[in-house]
Protein backbone atom coordinates (compact mmCIF):
# COMPACT_ATOMS: atom_id res chain seq x y z
CA UNK A 1 0.00 0.00 0.00
CA UNK A 2 1.09 3.58 -0.98
CA UNK A 3 1.31 5.97 1.54
CA UNK A 4 -1.38 8.50 1.73
CA UNK A 5 -0.87 11.84 0.88
CA UNK A 6 -0.04 14.05 3.63
CA UNK A 7 0.09 18.14 3.45
CA UNK A 8 1.56 19.62 6.50
CA UNK A 9 -0.15 22.98 7.63
CA UNK A 10 2.72 25.60 8.10
CA UNK A 11 1.01 28.53 10.67
CA UNK A 12 4.16 30.24 12.09
CA UNK A 13 7.35 32.33 10.22
CA UNK A 14 9.86 29.68 11.20
CA UNK A 15 12.44 28.58 8.23
CA UNK A 16 14.48 26.08 10.53
CA UNK A 17 11.40 24.30 11.04
CA UNK A 18 9.88 24.50 7.67
CA UNK A 19 12.61 22.93 5.91
CA UNK A 20 13.00 20.23 8.83
CA UNK A 21 9.71 19.14 7.90
CA UNK A 22 9.46 19.92 4.29
CA UNK A 23 11.17 16.12 2.94
CA UNK A 24 8.38 14.09 4.75
CA UNK A 25 5.50 15.96 3.58
CA UNK A 26 3.78 15.62 0.36
CA UNK A 27 2.62 19.09 0.06
CA UNK A 28 2.52 21.99 2.34
CA UNK A 29 -0.51 24.67 3.42
CA UNK A 30 0.64 28.06 4.32
CA UNK A 31 -1.66 29.04 6.46
CA UNK A 32 -1.27 33.09 5.38
CA UNK A 33 -3.81 34.00 8.35
CA UNK A 34 -1.75 32.43 10.71
CA UNK A 35 1.78 33.43 9.80
CA UNK A 36 1.20 37.01 9.30
CA UNK A 37 2.62 39.10 7.39
CA UNK A 38 6.10 37.39 6.95
CA UNK A 39 4.35 34.55 5.11
CA UNK A 40 6.42 35.40 1.68
CA UNK A 41 10.09 35.36 3.50
CA UNK A 42 8.94 31.33 4.35
CA UNK A 43 7.20 30.65 0.53
CA UNK A 44 10.50 31.88 -0.71
CA UNK A 45 12.63 28.76 0.43
CA UNK A 46 9.89 26.21 0.00
CA UNK A 47 10.62 23.66 -3.09
CA UNK A 48 7.57 21.10 -2.43
CA UNK A 49 4.04 22.21 -3.79
CA UNK A 50 2.56 24.33 -1.20
CA UNK A 51 -1.07 25.88 -1.06
CA UNK A 52 -2.40 29.16 -0.20
CA UNK A 53 -4.37 29.35 2.25
CA UNK A 54 -6.08 32.92 3.85
CA UNK A 55 -8.98 31.50 6.31
CA UNK A 56 -11.83 33.65 6.53
CA UNK A 57 -13.03 35.07 10.65
CA UNK A 58 -15.99 33.30 9.84
CA UNK A 59 -15.15 29.47 8.80
CA UNK A 60 -12.34 29.88 11.92
CA UNK A 61 -9.34 31.76 10.54
CA UNK A 62 -7.72 34.99 11.85
CA UNK A 63 -7.38 36.68 7.80
CA UNK A 64 -8.54 40.31 7.60
CA UNK A 65 -12.45 41.16 8.08
CA UNK A 66 -11.50 43.33 4.88
CA UNK A 67 -12.75 40.68 2.11
CA UNK A 68 -11.17 42.35 -0.54
CA UNK A 69 -7.56 42.40 1.30
CA UNK A 70 -7.76 38.73 1.87
CA UNK A 71 -8.71 38.04 -1.83
CA UNK A 72 -5.22 40.06 -2.39
CA UNK A 73 -3.08 38.18 -0.70
CA UNK A 74 -4.13 35.28 -1.88
CA UNK A 75 -3.43 36.71 -4.91
CA UNK A 76 -0.54 37.62 -4.10
CA UNK A 77 0.39 33.92 -3.13
CA UNK A 78 -0.27 32.70 -6.38
CA UNK A 79 1.91 35.20 -7.92
CA UNK A 80 4.93 33.67 -5.34
CA UNK A 81 4.43 30.55 -6.41
CA UNK A 82 1.59 28.45 -5.06
CA UNK A 83 0.30 25.79 -6.87
CA UNK A 84 -3.51 25.59 -4.96
CA UNK A 85 -5.45 28.47 -3.30
CA UNK A 86 -8.21 27.56 -1.16
CA UNK A 87 -10.65 29.50 -1.24
CA UNK A 88 -13.92 29.04 1.09
CA UNK A 89 -17.34 28.14 -1.01
CA UNK A 90 -19.35 30.90 0.68
CA UNK A 91 -17.24 33.48 -0.60
CA UNK A 92 -18.67 36.31 -1.74
CA UNK A 93 -18.50 36.82 -5.74
CA UNK A 94 -16.95 33.07 -5.46
CA UNK A 95 -17.38 32.66 -9.67
CA UNK A 96 -15.29 36.15 -9.66
CA UNK A 97 -13.01 35.32 -7.72
CA UNK A 98 -12.08 31.71 -9.13
CA UNK A 99 -11.90 33.35 -12.50
CA UNK A 100 -9.07 35.37 -11.38
CA UNK A 101 -7.03 32.14 -9.36
CA UNK A 102 -7.96 29.97 -12.72
CA UNK A 103 -4.86 31.35 -14.63
CA UNK A 104 -2.27 31.04 -11.88
CA UNK A 105 -2.96 27.92 -9.66
CA UNK A 106 -5.40 25.01 -8.78
CA UNK A 107 -8.69 26.21 -7.02
CA UNK A 108 -9.82 24.22 -4.09
CA UNK A 109 -12.80 25.49 -2.65
CA UNK A 110 -13.24 24.79 0.88
CA UNK A 111 -16.38 24.09 3.23
CA UNK A 112 -16.12 24.65 7.52
CA UNK A 113 -18.57 23.57 9.41
CA UNK A 114 -17.06 24.70 13.40
CA UNK A 115 -20.06 24.17 15.34
CA UNK A 116 -21.04 19.96 13.94
CA UNK A 117 -21.67 17.70 10.99
CA UNK A 118 -24.64 18.68 8.73
CA UNK A 119 -26.70 15.56 7.17
CA UNK A 120 -24.94 13.55 4.38
CA UNK A 121 -27.75 15.08 1.84
CA UNK A 122 -26.71 18.54 2.76
CA UNK A 123 -23.09 17.74 2.54
CA UNK A 124 -23.76 15.91 -0.84
CA UNK A 125 -24.97 19.11 -2.23
CA UNK A 126 -22.24 21.28 -0.62
CA UNK A 127 -19.80 18.97 -2.48
CA UNK A 128 -21.98 19.21 -6.38
CA UNK A 129 -22.07 23.23 -5.60
CA UNK A 130 -18.07 23.17 -5.80
CA UNK A 131 -17.81 21.46 -8.62
CA UNK A 132 -20.43 23.35 -10.73
CA UNK A 133 -18.07 26.34 -9.19
CA UNK A 134 -15.26 25.22 -10.65
CA UNK A 135 -13.36 23.02 -7.57
CA UNK A 136 -10.01 21.61 -8.91
CA UNK A 137 -10.53 20.04 -5.56
CA UNK A 138 -13.06 19.95 -2.99
CA UNK A 139 -12.34 20.09 0.67
CA UNK A 140 -15.55 19.90 2.98
CA UNK A 141 -14.56 19.61 6.82
CA UNK A 142 -17.19 19.31 9.65
CA UNK A 143 -16.88 19.29 13.36
CA UNK A 144 -17.21 16.07 15.28
CA UNK A 145 -19.45 15.69 18.35
CA UNK A 146 -19.75 11.75 17.61
CA UNK A 147 -18.48 8.90 15.88
CA UNK A 148 -21.09 8.48 13.78
CA UNK A 149 -19.83 12.17 12.01
CA UNK A 150 -16.81 10.32 10.87
CA UNK A 151 -18.84 7.48 9.23
CA UNK A 152 -20.69 10.51 7.63
CA UNK A 153 -17.82 11.75 6.17
CA UNK A 154 -15.88 8.78 4.51
CA UNK A 155 -19.29 7.78 3.05
CA UNK A 156 -18.89 11.41 1.34
CA UNK A 157 -15.45 10.38 0.49
CA UNK A 158 -16.97 7.11 -0.95
CA UNK A 159 -19.48 9.35 -3.19
CA UNK A 160 -17.60 11.12 -4.78
CA UNK A 161 -14.51 8.94 -5.95
CA UNK A 162 -13.91 10.44 -9.66
CA UNK A 163 -13.08 13.86 -8.22
CA UNK A 164 -10.04 15.36 -5.98
CA UNK A 165 -12.03 15.33 -2.74
CA UNK A 166 -10.33 15.93 0.77
CA UNK A 167 -12.89 15.46 3.48
CA UNK A 168 -12.44 15.33 7.78
CA UNK A 169 -14.44 16.01 10.92
CA UNK A 170 -12.26 18.28 13.33
CA UNK A 171 -11.93 17.67 16.74
CA UNK A 172 -10.59 14.99 19.14
CA UNK A 173 -14.03 13.04 17.61
CA UNK A 174 -13.02 13.62 14.44
CA UNK A 175 -9.01 12.48 14.59
CA UNK A 176 -9.73 9.05 13.19
CA UNK A 177 -11.65 10.84 10.19
CA UNK A 178 -8.48 12.87 9.14
CA UNK A 179 -6.28 9.34 9.20
CA UNK A 180 -8.64 6.83 7.58
CA UNK A 181 -9.66 9.98 5.01
CA UNK A 182 -7.15 9.04 2.46
CA UNK A 183 -7.38 5.42 2.88
CA UNK A 184 -11.21 5.86 1.72
CA UNK A 185 -10.34 7.81 -1.46
CA UNK A 186 -9.75 11.05 0.21
CA UNK A 187 -7.07 13.00 -2.33
CA UNK A 188 -4.77 13.83 0.71
CA UNK A 189 -5.14 14.47 4.47
CA UNK A 190 -3.54 17.29 6.78
CA UNK A 191 -1.02 17.03 9.47
CA UNK A 192 0.63 19.40 11.64
CA UNK A 193 4.82 20.24 12.51
CA UNK A 194 4.15 19.01 16.12
CA UNK A 195 2.00 19.21 19.02
CA UNK A 196 0.73 22.75 19.50
CA UNK A 197 1.44 24.25 16.56
CA UNK A 198 -2.54 23.09 15.09
CA UNK A 199 -4.21 24.89 12.47
CA UNK A 200 -7.21 23.12 13.83
CA UNK A 201 -8.55 20.83 16.59
CA UNK A 202 -7.72 17.18 15.87
CA UNK A 203 -4.65 17.53 13.66
CA UNK A 204 -2.35 14.57 14.33
CA UNK A 205 1.64 15.60 14.06
CA UNK A 206 3.12 14.52 10.66
CA UNK A 207 5.65 12.20 12.54
CA UNK A 208 2.75 10.68 14.19
CA UNK A 209 0.65 10.12 11.04
CA UNK A 210 3.72 8.39 8.95
CA UNK A 211 4.18 5.70 11.64
CA UNK A 212 0.33 5.20 11.78
CA UNK A 213 0.01 4.99 8.34
CA UNK A 214 3.75 2.39 8.16
CA UNK A 215 1.76 -0.04 10.76
CA UNK A 216 -1.34 -0.24 9.04
CA UNK A 217 0.54 -1.10 5.91
CA UNK A 218 2.01 -4.39 7.65
CA UNK A 219 -1.63 -5.55 8.83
Amino acid sequence: MKRPRICVTLVENNLEKAKEIEPLADLLELRLDLIGPEWPELARFIKKPWIACNRSPEEGGKSSPNEISRIEELMWAAEAGACVVDIEYQTKNLNDVIAMIKPKAECLISFHDVIGTPSYDTLVGIAQGQIEAGADICKIVTTARSFEDNLTILKLIQKFTEIKMVAFAMADAGRISRILSPLAGGYFTYACIATGKESAAGQVPITELIEIYKYLRKM
